[in-house]
């Protein structure tokens, strides 16, 4: 059966699409900010420490948002508080608190003996996506997008100019736990389609994509999200025509198109960089 007939027949599928690209276009919205922060690392964090949420969530009977939300908010204070009152190092307090989390998530999981539930939280299964867990990746998503919009212009001099954002006043701090809240949500969003393990790819890969097109962040945040929600898409498709991993598979066609910009892009790639110096060596000669 063709993937569009398979569209209009089975509501799984409908809901399994709708869920991929708000996941994409959200990861590609917050991915554009962590990427030009320097914040890969913090994202890989972030990701990883919400399991202990999610198993506590799953024992507790509630939504697995809230405790992600907790854990993963924590997570990014605790990072923050070390690396201000010692000697360690970001890089360094980032790698003890997100290992910590995750392993703990890893021993609360087995203490609760929920491995079968929680196994497509780590890896993604958006083909068995819930409709309430579409509908809370659509809220979510609205709440993320209506977030940057508000706090655009706080975000863009913060991103690109601290020093000069706590010269205008501006709450640098504030602004980085509100970005690390939004980065939580993303990663809740993202459970279901990628899991844990591949969430921090549909966070940076999108946004190294356009990164490589634009010097504009409004340019970039556009296409990180067309590029994330088109790697959802293709990604679900490709995965239900093979029966693959849907997660492993919308991370593959991301990085797919992360490569083919690289070489192809007009003015970052290497092909055509290669071309111009040649020309130059041409010229000269």
């Amino acid at each position: 059966m063709m993937f569009l007939e398979a569209l209009m027949q089975y509501e799984y599928l409908q809901k399994a699409l709708l869920t991929s690209i708000m996941v994409g276009i959200i990861s590609g919205v917050i991915g554009s900010f962590i990427v030009l922060r320097g914040l890969a690392l913090m994202g890989d964090a972030i990701s990883h420490a919400v399991l202990p949420g999610v198993a506590v969530s799953y024992f507790l009977g509630i939504n697995f948002f809230f405790g992600a939300v907790v854990t993963g908010v924590l997570t990014a204070v605790g990072i923050g508080y070390i690396s201000q009152n010692s000697r360690i190092k970001n890089d360094s307090s980032i790698g003890i608190m997100f290992t910590a989390a995750f392993a703990l998530g890893i021993i609360l999981i087995t203490l609760l003996k929920s491995s079968t539930d929680l196994y497509h939280i780590l890896f993604g299964n958006v083909l068995a996506v819930r409709p309430s867990d579409m509908w809370m990746t659509m809220i979510i998503g609205v709440i993320v997008l209506i977030s940057v919009f508000a706090f655009y212009k706080e975000l863009l001099i913060t991103s690109f100019d601290p020093t000069m954002a706590q010269a205008y006043g501006l709450p640098n701090k504030l602004i980085h736990y509100f970005l690390m809240t939004l980065l939580t949500m993303v990663t809740v969003a993202s459970l279901q389609t990628v899991g844990i393990i591949l969430v921090v790819a549909m966070l940076i890969t999108p946004a190294a994509t356009a990164y490589l097109l634009t010097n504009r962040l409004s340019s970039m945040i556009f296409l990180s999200a067309c590029f994330g929600s088109l790697s959802s898409v293709l990604g679900l498709y490709i995965s239900y025509r093979a029966n693959l991993a849907s997660g492993a598979t919308i991370v593959l066609v991301a990085t797919t198109l992360f490569l083919l910009t690289l070489i192809f892009s007009p003015k970052q790639g290497v092909l055509w960089r290669a071309i111009r110096t040649r020309q130059k060596r041409t010229s000269y000669s």
